[in-house]
């Protein structure tokens, strides 16, 4: 179990953040539809803090499961294993693998409290193990590291009650998706076909599709203008979705997070270093000497900011190839200042930062 956090991930969309994983012997990433609901490109990142662009696949909305591809990417991390003879049984231990509430890669243990509870026009297993927003997508493993479900929710309002997708319904998808390529493709349960193309009809059986499944969500003129900044970074801004109208991302070893502040500012910000136990004299005169226009450094809870801000309406402005300039050199001047504040003053990067 102890390498098992190198097969999990963190999927990150514009709406929030779920987990996913990969089994033995297959490179596609597996998730819960509804974590990547709206979306055709979403980042993932793997266990080193680093991101990946990748294109869903395959969507089966009824199981609520969804296959992401990223290109070049092979899983040679193959400590989970999936296997059709592996018996799940009431009181056996589980263990939910994952990012709740995007946070760093957590365990938490339970039980089976029901191998097949009946939910809708499905069976899954239920769990008293702690599930949370962001753990689905995850594995749900027993103690030998077979995976036994993918964990897909919890009753809201309601403790020690998580629930799982089984895993004989997972390997039934991997076993019927065959395709290579990149293609975004819808699966039918009436047929069991495949459709690439919109419609309200599945093209083998004829069944009803909801149309929303082909449907991404629209993005704000805020939105666009701060990817265009992103963009100019040499980055592909889904790396850097966190939310709506939220970013967060590394820029070599400096976290940086985008945001909208009070409906009013468009802020760029990024924590930088803890302050040293020594020199605060000659640090804080260095801080106060306002050599980084148009940012700004400060302390909060410690730590040395770097930050920028600027009214929303500002963007509608001849000023917003500036602003967006301004975005893009937040990012560059956050990675040199973190480095200097250390060697110049001895401050430990932020818990934040990325190592190098």
């Amino acid at each position: 179990m102890e390498n098992i956090h190198k097969s999990v991930f963190k999927i990150i969309t514009s709406g929030g953040t779920g987990s996913g994983f990969t089994v033995s012997g297959k490179n596609h990433i597996i998730t819960n539809y509804h974590v990547i609901q709206g979306e055709k490109t979403v980042a993932v990142e793997d266990y080193k803090k680093d991101r990946h662009v990748a294109n869903v696949v395959m969507v089966n909305p009824e199981v609520d499961l969804a296959f992401l591809h990223i290109d070049g990417f092979e899983n040679t991390a193959t400590n989970i294993t999936l296997d059709e003879n592996v018996i799940v049984m009431n009181t056996q231990k589980v263990f939910i693998n994952g990012y709740p509430f995007g946070m760093p890669y957590t365990i938490t243990e339970g039980i089976v409290s029901s191998i097949s509870q009946p939910m809708g026009s499905r069976h899954y297993i239920q769990t008293d193990a702690a599930v949370n927003p962001g753990n689905s997508g995850g594995p749900m493993l027993n103690e030998a590291g077979n995976l036994v479900g993918v964990t897909t929710s919890k009753f809201n309002d309601a403790d020690n009650v998580g629930f799982g997708i089984k895993h004989l319904d997972l390997i039934k998808e991997i076993n019927d998706f065959t395709y290579l390529d990149n293609a975004y493709r819808v699966k039918c349960n009436s047929c069991d076909g495949y459709t690439e193309q919109e419609t309200e009809f599945c093209n083998n059986c004829g069944n009803d599709m909801d149309i929303s499944i082909w449907e991404e969500f629209e993005k704000s003129h805020f939105a666009n203008f701060v990817e265009g900044a992103l963009t100019e970074l040499s980055m592909n801004p889904v790396l850097g979705r966190a939310g709506r109208d939220f970013w967060e991302f590394h820029q070599g070893s400096a976290l940086v997070r985008i945001f909208v502040f009070k409906r009013d500012y468009l802020v760029a910000t990024s924590p930088l270093n803890k302050l040293p136990k020594q020199n605060l004299a000659e640090l804080t005169k260095y801080l106060l000497q306002k050599n980084v226009d148009p940012y700004y450094l400060g302390i909060h809870n410690n730590n040395i900011y770097l930050s920028y801000r600027t009214h929303l309406s500002d963007i509608f402005t001849d000023h917003a190839d500036t602003i967006k300039e301004n975005i893009k050199n937040l990012a560059l001047k956050a990675d040199d200042l973190d480095n200097f504040f250390m060697d110049e003053y001895s401050c430990e990067m932020a818990i934040e930062a990325k190592e190098m």
